[in-house]
């Protein structure tokens, strides 16, 4: 494609345009809807469909359609992944992905992990809290040794959210460790990586200081989430995890980290302020991602 004709075209694209080819370059796959409800969501499927159209003609996303899938998948090329990234708009400069990895095994999981992502979303939008399109990131390495090479040993969360809510007329700062299980893993590998958290709270440097503390005020909560199988499946992995957890020694030393576990239906359904999440320190009572349980009713409410 000729030069002028790709500034042209680049002209003509909508002022969301950077923010959704950041938003592609940094969640690494997103499909057509989840494209929409980040940031279009009361815009019908079409205009999502045309403005990740003229994306790809400007040459900043590209697309796929695995066959089993039947979903197309949007992912930002080279040339959009720099353009976010000159525009100042990521972080860090994400690696651009190739057509036949958004067509392989990643997409799947990514793709779970941004579902959770947009739960959290939209539940912003209903407070009117802060959680934008950039607000989770992905696959985000914390050391739990010291050494280099083979020897250095990192914790890698599945991603990281930071969530900004007001409270009484004050505002909280809410950071999670996401965990996104699709039932591929066996329940005793799963726990041995959510009891790998209990190690990154007790890991630290050469002062003597915990590690964390270099990237969070305090320790966040680890939210499991889980998909992939049937229902009656996923409850019974939950309790299954549980349980483990609750005999591991790592996690049992380590009563500082909280871990607490839902499923993705009922975190789509419901919303991360409903009561979904069961935690590992107590598991009989149902609560919200901010561990609060929902008020009984008193008689005569």
């Amino acid at each position: 494609m000729a030069t002028e004709t790709i500034r042209r075209r680049e002209t003509e694209l909508p002022e969301t345009a950077g923010e959704v080819v950041a938003s592609l370059a940094q969640h690494r796959v997103l499909c057509t809807a989840q494209v929409r409800a980040i940031h279009f969501p009361d815009s019908r499927i079409r205009w999502t469909q045309s403005v990740l159209a003229r994306l790809r003609d400007a040459g900043l996303v590209e697309s796929v359609q695995p066959p089993r899938t039947g979903r197309r998948l949007w992912f930002a090329t080279e040339r959009g992944v720099r353009m976010a990234r000159e525009a100042h708009v990521l972080e860090a400069t994400p690696r651009p992905l190739e057509g036949s990895e958004v067509a392989g095994q990643l997409q799947a999981h990514t793709l779970a992990v941004n579902d959770a992502g947009i739960c959290f979303l939209r539940a912003a939008r209903d407070r009117n809290d802060e959680f934008g399109p950039l607000s989770w990131r992905h696959e985000v390495a914390h050391p739990l040794s010291g050494g280099r090479g083979r020897r250095r040993r990192t914790l890698i969360a599945d991603a990281v959210l930071t969530y900004l809510r007001g409270e009484g007329g004050r505002v909280a700062l809410e950071q999670r460790f996401l965990e996104l299980d699709r039932a591929t893993l066996s329940v005793d590998r799963l726990v041995a990586e959510l009891a790998a958290y209990a190690e990154l709270y007790r890991a630290a440097g050469g002062d003597g200081e915990p590690t964390w503390r270099a990237y969070y005020p305090r320790f966040p909560v680890v939210h499991c989430v889980l998909a992939g199988a049937p229902r009656p499946a996923l409850e019974r992995r939950r309790k299954s995890v549980i349980a483990l957890l609750r005999s591991n020694p790592r996690v049992v030393r380590t009563r500082e980290v909280r871990i607490s576990i839902c499923l993705l239906e009922d975190l789509e359904k419901h919303g991360p302020f409903a009561p979904i999440f069961v935690g590992a320190g107590d598991p009989g009572k149902e609560v919200d991602w901010l561990g609060k349980a929902p008020r009984k009713k008193r008689e005569g409410d």
